[in-house]
């Protein structure tokens, strides 16, 4: 009873991470597939951790409200770099977003090159801690995904480019804190292409449900054999989103 306990203990708080990813990538992810700029993610992603990383140099705590305004203030410099490229370069824009991931993928490299303990900061930012995360995180996580969700469902026509890219940024700095670049890129990605051949009425609630089940799945199993939750919880969401995918039925000849 008592391991049972201390498993359900440590599986909720990622749980509840893990909804948090879920609520805001899964539509994102289908917006990203429609604008032909998959890899935006991963790029945002690895520029707000360059934010993190630097923020930990200078002696921040990784939960701290310091280092969530370095996140976002790189995250954020990335995106409106990128909004200004997709603007004047918009031939190369997928170019682009992979020459942005290489190099914060890089400067972290750099920058950590002398840490005694950088190889495992790189592990935690890349795979991430879902199963460590803290009520600070879920209080951060939960502040911006209800301020996505409000501006997602009801002001997304409004927010035009500039937008896009500013909202993309803010979810996407505290979601790599919250469970890692892997599962970060995997919960965008897999459910949009999953879904895209289903009607688009089904293609969020489907999303959703495939992205959510996957969580849960992993998270247990994670629990079960004692392996790596990130890991497990992204080869479950891509083996389910291949089921999914397989199962749509091709729209009928017009």
């Amino acid at each position: 009873m008592s391991t049972l306990q201390s498993d359900l203990s440590i599986l909720w708080p990622a749980m509840i991470a893990g909804l948090l990813v879920v609520l805001s990538h899964v539509p994102l992810g289908q917006q990203v597939l429609a604008r032909g700029i998959v890899f935006i993610d991963l790029a945002i992603a690895q520029v707000a951790g360059l934010g993190v990383i630097t923020a930990h140099v200078f002696g921040f705590a990784a939960g701290s409200w310091t280092t969530q305004v370095a996140a976002a203030a790189a995250a954020l410099a990335g995106s409106l770099l990128l909004t200004w490229t997709e603007r004047k370069r918009p031939q190369v824009q997928e170019a682009l977003i992979g020459i942005l991931f290489v190099l914060a993928s890089t400067a972290q490299l750099l920058i950590l090159a002398n840490d005694p303990h950088g190889g495992e900061d790189l592990k935690d930012l890349l795979a991430g801690q879902i199963l460590w995360v803290t009520p600070q995180q879920l209080i951060h996580g939960t502040l911006i995904t209800a301020i996505f969700l409000l501006a997602w469902f009801r002001f997304r026509e409004a927010l035009g480019r500039v937008g896009f890219y500013v909202l993309f940024a803010l979810v996407v700095t505290i979601s790599v804190q919250l469970v890692g670049v892997y599962l970060v890129f995997t919960s965008l990605i897999v459910p949009a292409v999953a879904t895209y051949r289903y009607p688009p009425r089904r293609q969020l609630p489907l999303g959703y449900a495939l992205a959510l089940v996957s969580y849960v799945i992993g998270l247990a199993l994670s629990a079960v054999f004692d392996m790596p939750a990130s890991p497990v919880i992204v080869w479950v969401m891509a083996l389910l989103g291949l089921v999914v995918h397989l199962a749509a039925r091709p729209a009928p000849a017009t």
